[in-house]
């Protein structure tokens, strides 16, 4: 028979123990994650958002054509999405959150099905020639995604995307001629107001 050589099994329990301890701390941290509020939401960022659409309501209130007004609220939403994109990022890396990984991860699958629906919708819409259900369509399907995504997050933010949605539904209501009143109202105010409680409660 031959024998193990004494020492062997000494010599690869440390390695052993070594690894448990890794995956001990790695299911800690992911436990920590996934139990976690996101809390990278850009308040700042919400308030330059909210300025670049009263800016863009301004604007698109004094074009004459549907397409030039689409074009309008599009390019506003480009320009969105790329302050809020880049806010977030600047933010989650100051405060050493994943925006990949735990509450981050679902805040950002939450909030996404709704804005590719707006997607969509904003070219089957515009093809059927109603454009007045755009605004509605917008206010509606952005708090929704913010009050889906939001459960993940601070408080603040399921809050802003529920005012949304009201403001959305009340704009199915209204006349076309209050349009760029209500967008500013919503993407404008709505962002700026928010923004700001977000920033100076939650660091920015």
């Amino acid at each position: 028979m031959m024998h193990a050589e004494p020492g062997a099994a000494e010599a690869s329990a440390p390695i052993a123990l070594s690894d448990r301890a890794i995956d001990n701390l790695r299911y800690i941290r992911e436990t920590m994650e996934s139990a976690s509020s996101f809390t990278a939401v850009p308040g700042w960022g919400g308030v330059a958002m909210g300025l670049s659409a009263l800016a863009a309501a301004v604007v698109a209130s004094r074009v004459s054509s549907p397409g030039a007004w689409l074009l309008v609220w599009i390019s506003d939403a480009v320009l969105a999405f790329l302050i809020g994109g880049a806010a977030m990022a600047v933010k989650a890396r100051r405060g050493g959150v994943s925006v990949s990984r735990g509450a981050g991860r679902r805040f950002l699958l939450g909030l996404s099905p709704p804005l590719l629906a707006a997607m969509v919708l904003t070219a089957v819409l515009y093809r059927a020639d109603v454009p007045e259900t755009l605004p509605g369509m917008w206010l509606l399907l952005y708090g929704t995604g913010v009050l889906t995504g939001g459960t993940f997050s601070i408080r603040a933010v399921p809050v802003m995307g529920a005012a949304f949605v009201v403001l959305g539904v009340a704009a199915f209501f209204a006349p076309f001629s209050w349009a760029d009143e209500l967008m500013a109202a919503g993407f404008g105010g709505l962002h700026i107001v928010f923004g700001t409680i977000i920033a100076r409660r939650y660091g920015g």
